[in-house]
């Protein structure tokens, strides 16, 4: 397979997966804020600027974080690189790049989600934002199952799988690292907790399979645990990890060959190998924060080795902010 197309089909499957977990956090985010004062509000809305990394840019265009001026950013605010809008616009573009290696019918989903965010009036978005946040959520889960079952389980199936579990790891740590901190400092047991909590594990999906996990008891040490070392649930950190290695694997991540240029196999199997033998006590409190972001720069160095490998070109999508416009972003700036 030619590098380029494998790229291509690497960041489609980033970029949608992507614009998904972005979609899902402003509609959880959005319900859970509806019934609290201004103040809480504010105090809710600033960390789902934080788990994008852009909290400058956000600053250089709004005065405070509230929610029409949170949900604007990171939908379609032109010139910020993560929105959902240009996530599924760049999704897209690598999709028509590589026309003759994707089915039709993902195709014609991705083009769906292009036309949705492209022509959804903006205004009705900020009036009343749930259906449109479901509706790309639906749509983005709708392009992975359609990709399963439409596409030949070869190679470019194993580029698309690799990018939406790396993608899809580094978004729960993120999100993960966004709020632990704030819940850590409630008081056990208390209703503002369990809250918090819930709303913790349904920004990754997680709420409904946590309870049939853990049979109902809500603690925040167990959903820690759940979502970084759960072995079976998709969007936990480790799970995410094995599905990479299990696509490098397919790709031939462990040849010689790539051992000797880059080698994404090994330093993806360290991650995992060092998650897998975790004590989750090791790691609370005030070590949290630490543990997270070194998780993301080793997950960052792994996007690295994986462009080292198998890619050798640099495709560059037209931008209005040049110093962001590579594609090739291995994290979220």
């Amino acid at each position: 397979m030619l590098s380029r197309v494998a790229e291509s089909l690497y960041w489609m499957a980033r970029y949608i997966e992507r614009a998904e977990d972005l979609t899902r956090l402003l509609a959880v985010n959005f319900n859970a804020l509806l019934d609290t004062q201004p103040a809480d509000a504010r105090q809710g809305w600033q960390p789902l600027v934080n788990i994008t990394g852009d909290e400058q840019l956000f600053v250089e265009a709004f005065s405070e974080a509230q929610a029409e001026p949170v949900i604007e950013f990171l939908l379609w605010y032109p010139l910020n690189p993560n929105a959902v809008s240009a996530c599924i616009n760049r999704a897209r573009e690598n999709a028509r790049s590589v026309r003759e290696q994707i089915s039709s019918e993902m195709w014609e989903q991705i083009n769906r989600l292009y036309f949705l965010a492209r022509d959804t009036s903006r205004a009705e978005v900020l009036a009343n934002p749930s259906e449109f946040f479901r509706q790309v959520r639906d749509g983005s889960q709708a392009f992975q199952g359609i990709t399963a079952a439409t596409l030949t389980h070869g190679e470019p199936y194993h580029f698309i799988r690799l990018g939406l579990h790396l993608e899809r790891a580094d978004k729960t740590a993120r999100i993960l690292g966004a709020k632990y901190q704030y819940i850590n400092q409630l008081a056990r047991n208390s209703a503002e907790t369990s809250l918090q909590l819930i709303a913790l594990l349904r920004s990754c999906s997680a709420f409904e399979p946590f309870r049939r996990a853990a049979r109902g008891e809500m603690d925040i040490e167990l959903v820690v645990n759940y979502l970084l070392l759960d072995r079976a649930f998709p969007r936990a950190v480790l799970f995410c990890l094995n599905q990479g290695l299990g696509a490098l694997d397919s790709l031939g991540g462990g040849q010689p060959e790539l051992q000797r240029a880059a080698n994404p196999r090994r330093a993806l199997g360290r991650i995992a190998a060092d998650l897998e033998y975790l004590d989750i006590h090791e790691i609370l409190a005030d070590k949290m924060d630490p543990f997270l972001n070194q998780l993301l720069v080793r997950l960052n160095a792994v996007g690295d080795e994986i462009a080292r490998a198998y890619f050798t070109t640099r495709v560059i999508l037209p931008d209005s902010r040049p110093q962001q416009q590579q594609q090739q972003q291995s994290r979220i700036e």
